[in-house]
């Protein structure tokens, strides 16, 4: 018993630890602002006949000036090694491989990329509103394919400042991208109905996000039995009421939610890289990353640009840890508005169309796929893939702002 009891104890103390070096970043899940608010500045300007009729460009009416947003400090890099080989082959084939995303730069940036095999064709494909950015290449008939990829990348745990409301705006096509309705993530129907009925009356969309990331946790069960990332569709959760799965059903129905009330979200599909300080089943402690998978989610608050959020992360400490109720609490602050980057983004790509690919599109993109050339639906009979997926910390060296 005795040994049972320290444990314990030593384990909670890790975790607070963890928890307290998280709480102590400067975003106003672990930190009160100084001061008191201005009231009269926070009405809204349809309470003053006035301010209402303020001219457009007046600071009625328009955001702070916005600034250049602040580069992160700390940065962990990353050697990521995908190695496939397959039986020889009976008919032309071609392998798709999603690659780490390369238009964010706050937290995530990409340093090389190489790749080497016995094909005879390959290259890189990117969507033009970069959603997602792919590796192909082709093998003929009558060979045994082999294969390997290797990238660098680094990554700084992302935060979001609530004292930063001044933040450049997003694109319009994006956002609206962003609300819009898809295979698997509603947006009208009964998703705008429960979705209302959660927030209630709550008007602030960053409370109301917060407001369904709760409702999301408390009523989602993680369910490891699932593939990686699970299934992803929010359709079905929202019609049976029977809501949880893995990360892509969870924080697909986070998404689903908040687009059914306005809020531009959206799901980011990547794979874990490393050990987590939050919780041990939040990271990975060997260099098997293979299934690895993880979908996350983001939503967008004008001024704010985009805020990170994983409901399925906590579903998952909750499942699988049972944490003391203080902990759950503290980690639930922080999976609102942080994403620890033991993990990388590779995409946000909603069931993506490849090029010259006429079989059903996937519902999301995180794992190698395979089509025939020409004739997408005729695989070769001997095309049964076999891959791993690496990872490796590398050393720090020189300033981590540096470019």
């Amino acid at each position: 018993m005795g040994k049972t009891s320290g444990t314990a104890r030593a384990k909670r103390r890790a975790f607070l630890a963890a928890t307290a070096l998280a709480l102590t970043m400067p975003t106003a899940l672990a930190a009160k602002k100084t001061g008191k608010p201005n009231k009269k500045a926070a009405k809204p300007a349809t309470g003053n006949p006035a301010l209402a009729a303020a001219p457009m460009g007046s600071s009625a009416t328009q955001l702070p000036p916005v600034k250049a947003p602040a580069l992160p400090d700390d940065w962990h890099s990353f050697a990521l090694v995908f190695n496939a080989q397959m039986p020889l082959l009976s008919a032309p084939l071609r392998l798709w491989l999603p690659l780490p995303k390369t238009r964010e730069a706050l937290y995530q940036r990409n340093t090389d990329l190489r790749w080497q095999g016995n094909f005879s064709r390959s290259g890189l494909h990117r969507l033009p509103d970069g959603e997602l950015e792919a590796f192909f290449c082709d093998w003929p008939e009558g060979v045994m394919p082999r294969l390997e990829v290797a990238a660098t990348l680094s990554t700084a745990d992302r935060v979001f400042d609530a004292s930063r409301r001044t933040q450049p705006p997003e694109r319009d096509d994006i956002l609206r991208q962003s609300l819009q309705a898809t295979a698997q993530l509603p947006n009208a129907g009964a998703a705008r109905e429960l979705a209302a009925q959660i927030v209630g009356r709550v008007i602030d969309p960053l409370a109301q996000a917060r407001v369904l990331f709760t409702w999301v946790v408390d009523k989602s069960v993680y369910d490891p039995a699932l593939p990686p990332c699970g299934v992803g569709d929010a359709h079905g959760q929202i019609a049976t009421g029977r809501y949880g799965g893995r990360s892509a059903d969870i924080n697909g129905l986070f998404v689903a939610l908040c687009r059914a009330i306005g809020i531009p979200a959206r799901r980011v599909f990547g794979r874990r890289l490393g050990p987590s300080r939050l919780a041990a089943s939040l990271g990975v402690e060997d260099e098997d990353v293979t299934s690895a998978a993880h979908c996350r989610a983001e939503f967008y608050v004008p001024g704010y640009a985009w805020i990170p959020a994983d409901p399925a992360d906590m579903c998952r400490v909750l499942a699988l840890e049972n944490p003391a109720p203080e902990n759950a609490r503290a980690l639930r602050r922080i999976l609102f508005g942080v994403w620890e980057m033991n993990w990388m983004a590779c995409n946000h790509a909603e069931s993506p169309i490849l090029p010259d690919d006429d079989a059903p599109a996937p519902p999301f993109f995180i794992a190698p796929r395979l089509t025939g050339i020409g004739t997408a639906q005729n695989l070769p009979e001997t095309a049964e893939l076999t891959y791993h997926i690496r990872s490796n910390a590398l050393p720090e060296q020189g300033t981590k702002n540096d470019k």
